[in-house]
């Protein structure tokens, strides 16, 4: 680029507003003040207002975060046709566009609702999305979870962690069902078969024990079941 366009560049994106917590844009004006502002790491349109992150504070977020990545990537590096994402911009309609703390999704090819669009952002629900929250006054389980719900994102977890608590919402007939962890304290995903979370494990940091039992999941026939339906060109013949 030219020194005369690149100063010319500069300049428009100086007169471009900042995003400010609070704002209510369109989806495209947020889009526009969001690229102007490079040192902006998250910044999210909820209901056509907008929510700007502060710092990550490291017990509280981080850490946690980091917890649910080595779960769900457990399950993505053996589950053919799932990705996994973390942070990644997504677009769900005219009004919202977030970035979750971790999702999972099908491949457009297994039937996934969510797809990569030309200027590499994700477009419409996936399949499960994971938000780690410090308590239940987050705007994660108030206008983000209705969003989640409206636009069909099947499965939306969400880790209070100053709370010590994890609510795994499950959507049944356009609304979300709270699930509840089975007599040997596990969560289930019904999208993701063999998707297993040892909830006490998680909460506890016992992170050898979350990865254990994500195995079992793997071990199940349930899981196998999921991933012969993936590739149903490898089921053996008649």
């Amino acid at each position: 680029m030219a020194m005369s366009d690149r100063a010319s560049s500069l300049a428009e994106a100086a007169r471009i507003p900042w995003l400010e917590p609070g704002d209510r844009l369109t989806r495209p004006e947020f889009e526009r003040r969001y690229e102007a502002m490079p040192h902006l790491k998250k910044a999210e349109l909820v209901e056509g207002i907008v929510y700007v992150s502060t710092r990550v504070r490291h017990t509280s977020h981080g850490q946690p975060h980091a917890s649910v990545l080595g779960w769900l990537g457990q399950y993505r590096a053996v589950t053919a046709g799932v990705e996994l994402a973390a942070g990644s911009t997504v677009r769900l309609d005219l009004d919202n566009e977030v970035q979750p703390d971790a999702l999972l999704r099908l491949e457009e090819a297994r039937g996934g609702r969510c797809r990569v669009t030309e200027d590499d952002y994700l477009e419409g629900p996936p399949e499960l999305v994971v938000e780690v929250a410090s308590s239940s006054a987050s705007y994660d389980l108030h206008a983000k979870l209705g969003v989640y719900r409206r636009s069909g994102v099947q499965e939306y977890v969400v880790w209070r962690v100053l709370e010590g608590q994890i609510d795994w919402f499950l959507l049944e007939e356009g609304e979300y069902v709270r699930l509840a962890p089975d007599a040997a304290g596990l969560l289930r995903s019904r999208v993701f078969p063999g998707l297993w979370l040892a909830v006490q494990a998680l909460l506890t940091g016992d992170q050898q024990a979350v990865l254990a039992t994500v195995q079992e999941g793997l071990a199940s026939p349930e899981h196998a079941a999921f991933v012969q339906q993936q590739h149903p060109a490898d089921r053996p013949s008649p």
